[in-house]
C-alpha cells in the first residue's frame, strides 16, 4: 500500500479528512483549553473568536461576545484542573473538545462539570467559538 505524495507531506490533511485531528493539533487545542481554565480572562480572550457564545450553569447564562469577558474575570484562574473522558471530533475547519473537568481554586469548593468547546480553524489559527458547561455533583 502506498500513500500519495500529498498525504505523506501533509499528515494533518489525512487526519482532517478522516474526522480527527493530528496529535500535534490535539496537543495545541488541549493546551488552549487548559489555559482557558487556569489563566486570566485576557488569555481566554486572546484565543476566543470575537463573536463567540458561552453557556454557564452558575448564574445560569448564555453570553455573547463582550458579555463573556466580564463574567470570565470571576471564573478563571483555577489553581488546577483535571480533564478526563476527553473526546475530539473534527469536521472540516471545526473541532469539538468534550470532557469532564474537576477544577480547584483556593477557598472555593471543587467545581465539577461536563464541558464542550468548539474551535474554528481561522487561516491556520484555532479560535474558541463556543464553550458550554453542565455542573455535576
Amino acid at each position: 500500500m502506498t500513500a500519495s505524495i500529498e498525504t505523506a507531506q501533509r499528515p494533518a490533511l489525512a487526519a482532517h479528512k478522516s474526522g480527527t485531528l493530528s496529535p500535534c493539533e490535539q496537543g495545541v487545542l488541549w493546551n488552549m483549553e487548559e489555559r482557558f481554565w487556569t489563566r486570566c480572562a485576557d488569555n481566554a480572550r486572546a484565543t476566543t473568536a470575537t463573536n463567540a457564545v458561552m453557556v454557564f450553569p452558575y448564574q445560569p447564562s448564555i453570553l455573547h461576545s463582550d458579555q463573556i469577558w466580564t463574567h470570565l474575570c470571576e471564573r478563571t484562574g483555577w489553581r488546577s484542573v483535571i480533564m478526563v473522558e476527553r473526546g475530539v471530533i473534527r469536521y472540516h475547519d471545526i473541532a469539538i473538545l468534550t470532557y469532564r473537568v474537576s477544577a480547584e481554586k483556593v477557598d472555593v469548593t471543587i467545581y465539577k462539570a461536563l464541558c464542550a468547546s468548539t474551535y474554528l480553524n481561522n487561516d491556520g489559527r484555532w479560535l474558541r467559538f463556543s464553550h458550554q458547561e453542565i455542573a455535576v455533583t
